[in-house]
């Protein structure tokens, strides 16, 4: 399904960019005078995760005056749910390397049409790297297409993450940014064969990251493979699950025991 908002991915990748210079000079601060403050025990948000969220809202907000707007940092307004399209943002993903000093932050924007992510934008400034991909024409790095993993072992997978659990031992470890939507985007450009959490987590964390890897050719599910709906009364999900096509009937049933354990908290 493509996008009918006669919308260029390249001016909301545009508008990103100039969303990064603020970051990007923020950023620089880290570690010294930057305001920081956790919105609950280790949950950190900066002054720039504001601002960020401010500019994008405006300069996107004037774009498509009629989209709803759904922001981690901004107060959900349910009429949104009324909206055939909205804005889906987090303006400071991975805000834990940002105040640190550390690169794996990003800016994540997403357009979000009767459900289903049809355009996104993920900047991760700090590594140099922009990423775009909308519905049937494909996900870029930097202007070069992206081709998703192809593995078709799930031995040996390669999973970004700090350390592996005794049942996935047979898996490989490679880098883990903090921000999860950096992640998946490893699976979209072949640095990773497979992205999973377990765990209940907001639409705005995955949104552009999803449209990205799935236009790389990566197979994008909740972490019970169910398929992901975006703009719901709750905007969340249990997990998600972004890898290689041919892995992923056996990475669902791999973590099919403690999806369905810890899924039923809710969420």
């Amino acid at each position: 399904m493509q996008s009918r908002t006669k919308v260029s991915p390249d001016t909301i990748k545009h508008i990103v960019e100039e969303a990064s210079t603020i970051a990007v000079t923020a950023f620089a601060r880290a570690g010294g005078d930057l305001q920081v403050w956790d919105k609950m025990p280790g949950d950190p948000v900066s002054e720039t995760d504001l601002a960020v969220d401010n500019f994008l809202r405006d300069r996107l907000g004037a774009l498509v005056p009629d989209a709803g707007w759904l922001s981690e940092e901004t107060a959900d307004d349910v009429s949104r749910l009324d909206c055939g399209r909205i804005w889906l943002v987090d303006p400071i993903d991975g805000t834990r390397d940002f105040v640190r000093g550390r690169t794996g932050w990003a800016i994540s924007v997403a357009l979000v049409e009767d459900g289903h992510v049809v355009m996104g934008v993920l900047a991760a400034p700090a590594r140099g790297e922009y990423w775009i991909g909308a519905r049937g024409r494909g996900a870029f790095l930097n202007g070069k297409r992206l081709k998703a993993s192809r593995r078709t072992e799930f031995p040996g997978s390669r999973v970004p993450t700090d350390s592996l659990p005794k049942a996935d031992i047979d898996l490989t470890v490679v880098e883990k940014p903090n921000s999860i939507a950096l992640r998946m985007a490893m699976v979209a450009d072949d640095r990773a064969d497979l992205l999973a959490t377990l765990r209940w987590g907001y639409e705005w964390d995955i949104g552009a990251a999803a449209i990205i890897a799935e236009e790389a050719g990566a197979r994008v599910t909740d972490a019970l493979g169910r398929e992901l709906r975006f703009n719901k009364p709750r905007a969340n999900a249990f997990g998600v699950l972004c890898c290689a096509p041919d892995i992923h009937d056996a990475a669902v049933e791999r973590l099919r025991e403690r999806a369905v354990r810890l899924s039923a908290g809710g969420g």
